[in-house]
């Protein structure tokens, strides 16, 4: 059995295995130096809630070092990106993030490495919202929120962030509660308006969830939804995929396919689900599902250039910094399995009708060993090659714990200010 430290140990080590490695690859026609490029510019922006202390509806666990305010969120976020180089933004939700001095927050930011990411409005927690908030029958709500939202566009401007991710909790718990077609205007016609008021840099991405927490109807229900209302806005509005807001056994790789065909994909909210929207560490449950997203968005090169790749999850039980750096793991080793893809083979064997054949050689790449590859790059951007073992040689945790300590009558759910 191996001693606990032994995993660190052979990463640490890892140049013998990375030379073998990039043998391997270069005799199979791929050009290593050209995936390392891609490694080294990947990017994935973290969220301030993952940070923070947030759980399920039953119950909320407390966690020693937690972050209290939106400050820590970002000091955490760029503990998160000086471990692994790949996560210079950091995703904000409004008002859980809300401060009186945006631009001070900016600079605060960009004074620890990373600057402000996607802005997130908060449409589903106000005691007004209980029925909805755009597809809400009361005018008086829809216009809340369409100020609400307007609100985190300028934010947006201030703090220089260029995307909005929009999610709605709208829905109907009963047949006949209100009408499917006028919830459909009315969610049409509040999204126009914020779409109107964005600048030019600006990305709407429309998120999706096929049910929860409305049980009879859903607004906003599946990506074909978000689609239709992308194409309805313009070429600023995008979709959005969760990868937890879909039924069992759903193709999301199909989804991503469609989408980047379409140039309709704005960017993921990466998490892991067993039965629901769990929001688990991303790549824990099912890698491989996460690998064959990724195999299509290399597959699509130019036309992925511009999606953006965000982290949602919901840190629980475990502790929240490593819980990220862990998910960020997860992530790149997705990326580098479908890096190593070759691609001429898989034409080959798909122009020819070899079905086992081109599914060999997804499989192929997918259990190649790219920790010695991952460690490399690391080692080459400065980095220490084992993120985990770098995040407890530094003490940050126990630091902030003894710092910050642990929060007191937390609940359930997520903060509500």
């Amino acid at each position: 059995m191996r001693e606990a430290g032994q995993k660190g140990a052979d990463v640490a080590d890892h140049s013998q295995a990375y030379t073998l490695l990039a043998g391997q690859l270069a005799d199979g026609g791929l050009d290593v130096e050209a995936i390392k490029r891609a490694l080294k510019a990947q990017r994935v922006e973290t969220p301030s809630w993952g940070y923070s202390d947030s759980g399920t509806r039953f119950k909320t666990f407390p966690w020693p070092g937690a972050a209290r305010d939106v400050r820590e969120k970002l000091a955490d976020a760029a503990m998160v990106h000086k471990l692994t180089g790949t996560c210079p933004s950091v995703a904000l939700h409004i008002p859980w993030d809300m401060v009186d001095d945006w631009a001070e927050l900016k600079a605060y930011g960009e004074s620890l490495g990373v600057h402000i990411g996607a802005i997130n409005p908060n449409l589903f927690q106000d005691e007004v919202y209980r029925l909805g908030s755009v597809c809400h029958h009361d005018p008086a709500v829809r216009r809340r929120a369409i100020e609400h939202m307007l609100e985190c566009v300028e934010i947006a401007g201030v703090t220089g962030s260029t995307l909005l991710s929009l999610w709605f909790a709208d829905g109907t718990n009963y047949a006949g509660q209100d009408s499917l077609s006028e919830r459909k205007h009315r969610l049409l016609e509040s999204l126009r308006e914020v779409y109107a008021a964005m600048p030019a840099e600006m990305r709407m991405l429309i998120e999706y969830k096929f049910f929860e927490p409305a049980f009879y109807q859903t607004d906003l229900p599946d990506w074909g939804t978000a689609y239709a209302l992308a194409l309805k806005l313009g070429p600023q509005a995008q979709v959005l995929v969760d990868t937890g807001h879909h039924a069992q056994g759903t193709n999301i790789e199909q989804i991503v396919a469609f989408l980047l065909d379409e140039g309709k994909l704005g960017g993921f909210h990466f998490n892991a689900r067993k039965y629901a929207d769990d929001d688990l560490i991303v790549g824990t449950v099912n890698p491989f599902e996460l690998f064959l997203i990724y195999n299509e968005l290399v597959a699509a090169s130019e036309a992925a250039r511009d999606v953006a790749y965000m982290i949602d999850q919901s840190h629980n039980i475990e502790p929240k910094v490593e819980a990220m750096v862990q998910s960020v793991l997860n992530v790149q080793m997705a990326y580098a399995h479908a890096l190593v893809v070759d691609r001429r083979a898989l034409a080959e064997r798909q122009a020819a009708g070899d079905v086992l054949g081109a599914h060999r050689v997804l499989t192929d790449a997918f259990e190649t060993d790219v920790r010695p590859l991952l460690a490399q790059v690391r080692a080459e951007m400065g980095l220490h090659p084992d993120p985990i073992a770098a995040l407890k040689e530094s003490g940050y945790e126990q630091k902030v714990a003894a710092e910050r300590g642990t929060a007191t009558g937390v609940g359930g759910g997520f903060p509500t200010t």
